[in-house]
Parts: C-alpha cells; sequence; structure tokens
C-alpha cells in the first residue's frame, strides 16, 4: 500500500495535523510561500524552513496540498514538528506576517538589495515571500513586499530554483538572526 515503486515498508495511520496558529508576533522568521505545485518542492522548502529555525510556513494560494505523499517524504519529518499552515489567500497571507510586525521580504532577480549586503534588515522579524517554481511572484504580488531581495549570482546561471533559492535566504537570515 504505497504511491512509491520502492517503499519504506512502513505503515501508519494518522490523523492530520491541527492547523497552525496564525502568526503571531512573538514570530522572527516566516515563510509564506505562493503557489508552490511541486510537491518535492513544498516538502523541501519545509524541511530547509525547519533546519534554519523558521517559526513557521505558509503554503498560499494554489500551492500543493501539504499531506501529498511526496511533499510528506520530501519534508524527512519536518511537517510533523514545523507548522505548515495553509491560506488560499497569497495577499491574505502576506498581510497576516505584515500584522504579526514581520518585515515581508520577497525573492528577485532583479530585487533592491543584495541579499549579501542585508544583513541589518535580516537581523529584524522576517517573512520570506517566495514564488512558483516556474513563474517567480507575481508583480502584484511582490509589489506588496517591504523590500524584494535578489540573490547575487556570479557564474552565469539565470536562476535558482525554488528550494535552493529559500535554502539561501532562510539561511541568511538564521545567520543574521543568530537562531542557528
Amino acid at each position: 500500500m504505497s504511491d512509491s515503486v520502492t517503499p519504506a515498508g512502513v505503515v501508519a495511520v494518522c490523523r492530520y495535523l491541527p492547523e497552525p496558529d496564525p502568526i503571531g508576533p512573538e514570530a522572527r522568521l516566516v515563510v509564506v510561500a505562493a503557489d508552490v505545485r511541486d510537491p518535492g518542492n513544498a516538502g523541501t522548502l519545509v524541511r530547509t524552513s525547519d533546519a534554519a529555525g523558521a517559526d513557521s510556513v505558509w503554503l498560499a494560494g494554489e500551492s500543493v496540498d501539504r499531506y501529498n505523499p511526496k511533499t510528506v517524504r520530501a519534508s524527512v519529518g519536518s511537517l510533523f514538528h514545523l507548522p505548515v499552515g495553509v491560506d488560499p489567500d497569497p495577499v491574505s497571507a502576506v498581510g497576516a506576517a505584515r500584522s504579526a510586525g514581520l518585515t515581508v521580504l520577497a525573492t528577485a532577480g532583479d530585487g533592491d538589495v543584495d541579499l549579501f549586503e542585508a544583513d541589518d534588515l535580516l537581523a529584524g522579524p522576517t517573512a520570506w515571500l517566495f514564488g512558483n517554481e516556474a513563474h517567480g511572484l507575481p508583480p502584484e504580488l511582490a509589489a506588496l513586499a517591504d523590500h524584494r531581495v535578489r540573490i547575487p549570482m556570479r557564474g552565469a546561471a539565470e536562476s535558482l530554483n525554488l528550494s535552493t533559492a529559500a535554502a539561501v535566504c532562510l539561511f541568511a537570515s538564521a545567520r543574521a538572526q543568530r537562531t542557528v
């Protein structure tokens, strides 16, 4: 009973995890992922967020189901101890982060802030806004961010995939906040 060719050989019956509390004023690092459709990317994003010490992840908009078997597998257990919420409206998720006192940072290749020069910005309570794997953030959603942050790339690659970009950004925040 499995959706994979070579299952782990373990079966369990589980209840769904309760919906996490809304983003509170004590949050220091939150992830808002808009329209993330690849379950492997979503699970890796949860795992990376957990490793970087994030307080919660919000899968917003038309994102993959957090309980998709591939998402659960890619999270390698992080889904069970990091609050992962769902918000069908990315604008609402950004508003909740802002209401909690978080500075909202959107990733953008042409961003006005260089990630490697943003320690002062990253040291405060932050919500990272990440977009879809193929299309990034829609302009109207990116415009809601307090700052658009670019990851400097020294080579010829035109972009990073979602999971890699999130890892770079989240660990930059963790270093600036000294949470890892």
